[in-house]
Order: structure tokens, then sequence, then C-alpha cells
């Protein structure tokens, strides 16, 4: 404990803030953050992120400039963003094709003139040059081609998949052709956890080879589950390259997690009973049918069909078909039929929205279920954030020593 409190000293008073200030930000009396300040009381996960965050944006780096420059690729909604931009960063540019997600993403990220926010990433893969300078590239590149559910659907379509998918799964080659150009001192990749298994792992032997031999990087991936931040068992692979070796390793990160007694479960994200509209009940018929569908496939031995959750639960990943039917994730209502998640209860299961951080969500309820269900877990990212900063800004201040070495030589 005595590591936690000295941390959340260091980043109190590097947010400039006062007493005063903290209680309207933080939500705590003052006697309160007095007895965190001691070590008196360890202070919640939310508010030691939250001080950190404050901390971060009053000195993002020296002199007032950003701590790297990054930029967001493939972005969704904007998890990614999110989580890099606590420890200091500055996104420069974003890559998004979607016009619902790009929606949301601008409605919750209104930048000025010097960002650019492009559509389609084919144009910047083929000319990387219009893409700005960066020390960190983010991306979540398409998971459809090489998820259980994408692959599966698919193949009963008789459709290609991984990079026989020429409008998916090719892109990746487009990023590559990014990374080629610019030589990031760092990114950080994420897909679906099937990536690694797919196509008996000729796949991820290509992706392997692509970044390791052609490009030069030194990669470190782990699979991690979104269980110990949020309540639902999402698991994802992430891949983080370092142009120079700095020895970063995700071994250690387990380690970082919070203790399974500390772990959510489904009532720290749901809305208050009052606040539900009725619509999000499932129809007479629809619960009929749901039923009907998981005793016929039980009877064939598969495991397909509904899940019912209580606020003491779990929840299983939540998918981008969500607004079909909600069956992945059910909740439970005493005396009647079971309901889905609200937008806002999604927002927070996919940890955009906390007690700290609003998000707004100005597209449909079909449209915001597809972009949670495609989203990256925020506090996952966050924690992967801080625990890669370290390395992220030696191998920064490794880049720009090498490039200034550079400049020099050629100017004699």
């Amino acid at each position: 404990m005595l590591q936690e409190t000295q941390s959340f000293v260091h980043d109190f008073e590097k947010s400039g803030m006062d007493l005063e200030e903290a209680e309207q930000e933080l939500g705590y009396s003052s006697r309160q953050i007095k007895r965190f300040l001691a070590g008196k009381n360890e202070p919640p996960k939310l508010v030691a992120d939250r001080v950190r965050q404050i901390a971060r944006s009053k000195t993002p780096g020296k002199k007032g400039k950003p701590a790297f420059r990054f930029i967001d690729l493939f972005a969704g909604i904007g998890g990614f963003r999110l989580g890099f931009e606590a420890i200091g960063g500055k996104c420069v540019f974003t890559s998004e094709w979607d016009r619902f997600s790009q929606k949301t993403y601008l409605r919750n990220f209104p930048d000025g003139d010097d960002h650019i926010f492009a559509g389609d990433i084919k144009p910047y893969g083929d000319d990387p040059a219009l893409v700005p300078e960066h020390e960190v590239l983010l991306a979540g590149f398409p998971c459809q081609p090489f998820s259980l559910a994408g692959v599966s659907k698919k193949n009963s379509l008789g459709r290609k998949h991984g990079f026989d998918d020429e409008k998916q799964g090719n892109l990746f080659f487009y990023l590559a052709n990014i990374i080629k150009h610019h030589k990031p001192a760092v990114f950080l990749l994420e897909n679906v956890k099937n990536l690694r298994s797919h196509d008996k792992g000729r796949t991820f032997e290509v992706i392997r080879r692509t970044l390791e031999e052609e490009l030069g990087y030194t990669i470190s991936f782990e699979t991690i589950s979104s269980a110990p931040f949020v309540p639902q068992k999402r698991e994802r692979i992430f891949i983080a390259g370092f142009r120079k070796d700095t020895g970063f390793s995700f071994d250690g990160f387990m380690k970082t997690l919070p203790e399974r007694s500390e772990w959510p479960t489904l009532d720290a994200i749901m809305q208050s009973h009052n606040e539900i509209d009725s619509k999000y009940t499932l129809t007479p018929n629809l619960w009929k049918y749901l039923q009907a569908y998981r005793k016929k496939h039980e009877a064939a031995g598969n495991g397909f069909g509904f899940t019912v959750h209580g606020p003491d639960d779990v929840a299983r990943t939540l998918s981008a078909r969500y607004h079909k039917d909600g069956s992945e994730i059910l909740i439970e209502q005493k005396g009647t039929r079971p309901r889905r998640l609200t937008p806002t209860e999604c927002a927070r299961l996919m940890g955009f929205e906390n007690e700290t951080r609003k998000w707004e969500i100005p597209v449909s309820d079909t449209q915001a279920y597809r972009q949670f269900g495609n989203a990256v877990v925020v506090p996952v990212v966050e924690a992967i954030a801080r625990y890669m900063e370290p390395s992220i800004l030696k191998a920064v201040a490794q880049d720009q020593k090498s490039r200034k070495a550079r400049s020099q030589a050629v100017l004699a």
C-alpha cells in the first residue's frame, strides 16, 4: 500500500488541485482525501486513475509539449485514444471509415485544426506520407475475418476469411505500409484472441514475420481479459512493438491487475429500474423464439443460446450483433421477461463512461450497440498504456536522439 500511496501523492501534487477543487472533482470530502494522501485509507482505483489523468493533462511533457504524438487507426469510437491521452500523448491523426462511428468519435473528441480525421485508411496506406509524423501508432485492425463468429459465418456463406478476405483481412498491410514509412518508435495493435489460432496459426505467423523480420520491430503479445476491469469476459490479443529493444515485455502485466476479490460485477454498471425504458424488455415473441432456439440446440448437444444475468454476475462478451436480439447478455427482471442492456449500460460495460467521464451517444440504439460491440475496453487500454509508459518514454527519447544525430550528420 505504501507504493500506491506514494504514487497517489505524486499524482495529486502534479495535478495542481487544492482540497476544495479535489472535493468537486473526485466527489469525496477533504477529510477523506487527506486520509488518502496520508496513507490511512487506500483511494479507490477510479479516484487514483482520475487524479493521474488530471496530472497528465496538466503536465503532459516538457515545456508544455505532449509526451509523444500518436495516431489512432481503425479507431472505432476512440477507446485507444482515451487510454493513451491519459499518459500524456497527443492524437494527431485518426482514421475510421464507418460514418456512424465517426459521428460518435467527433462528438466526444472535438478536435482543433491541428488534428486530421480521415475516413478510409486505403489512400493513407497507399501513400503513408499523407499521415502526420508520430512516435506511437495505435490500431485495432478489423477483427471480423479472424474472429470465431466471423470465420464461422463466412464459412457458412462460402466466403473467404483471414488474409484471403480482400476487403478486411488485407487492411493489415495498409497498416504495415504506414509503419514501414514512418518507423514509429512504438506501436500497439489489438485483435480477437482467435487471431493466434486462425488458419492453424499461419495468419499470426504472417503478422509476426511482417512486424519482426520485415519491419524490424521487437514485439511482445498477450491475450488479456477485461474481467478484472469491467464485468465482462472479453478476451483480446494485444501486440506491442518497439523499433529499438527497450526490454519491454507483457510478462509482468498480469501482476498489476486487481485482486480477483475486487473484480466488478454487473451491478457496477446497471442503471436504476426507473431509468429503463420498457422498449428494452424482450417482446413475448422474441423471448419465446430464444427459448425454443436454445432448447433445440441443447437437444443437439450445442452450446448456442441466450444467457440471462443477475447483478452479481459477469457478462459474456458484448458483440456487434447485440442489437439483433441481445441474447448473449440478457438482464433478469422480476415478474417479467428479461431485457437488453441499454446503450448507456453498454458504455459503462466497455469503460467509456464511469463516475468521472460522461460518454455521449449521438446515434441510434442499433448503431450504439454495434459501436460498443466492436470497441476496445477502455480500462484495459488505460492499464496497458500505464504499463507501457516507461518503455514508451524511453523509446521516444531514443528515437529523438537518433533523429537529431542523423540531422546533424546531414548538416555536417
